[in-house]
């Protein structure tokens, strides 16, 4: 209560600013109607934020691609230890598939934050692309021409 007489004295009744930060004071009305989408009487926003999700629900994909690396990664908690418990080819290439595409979005998601400007993000996410493909080759050919994924930890773990 204190406090909303102290914001009540460094506001004038009709002025709305602020004594000391020489700003615009939001009251409670304004602030509602903002969330509701319709301007209250004396408000002069510069910008209007739509918080409404409907608006902006054009497609799914980027919804549809959020839960797919969600997948991935449950997925992957649940391949380790079966993959221990269980070492055969079609985990050994679970696992290449899954690892290499849980690394790909994650890097992807790596390049999309720190590299600028549209031609070096394409040759950037090019070279992922490049690289993840690789990387899927290799572990593919470990697994058919050498030990497998699973084996060759067992073996690092012997060590």
């Amino acid at each position: 209560m204190a406090v909303l007489w102290r914001l009540n004295v460094l506001c004038g009744v009709q002025g709305g600013r602020a004594v000391f930060l020489r700003t615009p004071v939001v009251r409670p009305a304004q602030v509602s109607a903002f969330l509701q989408d319709r301007p209250a009487p004396g408000w002069c926003g510069a910008q209007h934020i739509h918080l409404s999700l409907i608006r902006h629900s054009d497609s799914k994909a980027a919804s549809l691609h959020w839960t797919s690396e969600r997948v991935v990664s449950v997925m992957l908690l649940g391949l380790l230890p079966a993959a221990y418990l269980n070492p055969c080819s079609a985990m050994d290439y679970s696992l290449a598939a899954a690892i290499t595409l849980h690394s790909h979005w994650g890097l992807g998601q790596v390049v999309t934050d720190y590299v600028h400007g549209d031609a070096s993000q394409k040759a950037a996410k090019a070279g992922l692309l490049a690289l993840s493909a690789l990387t899927f080759a290799g572990l593919c050919y470990f697994n058919y021409h050498d030990v497998g994924i699973c084996k060759a930890v067992a073996m690092l773990w012997k060590l």
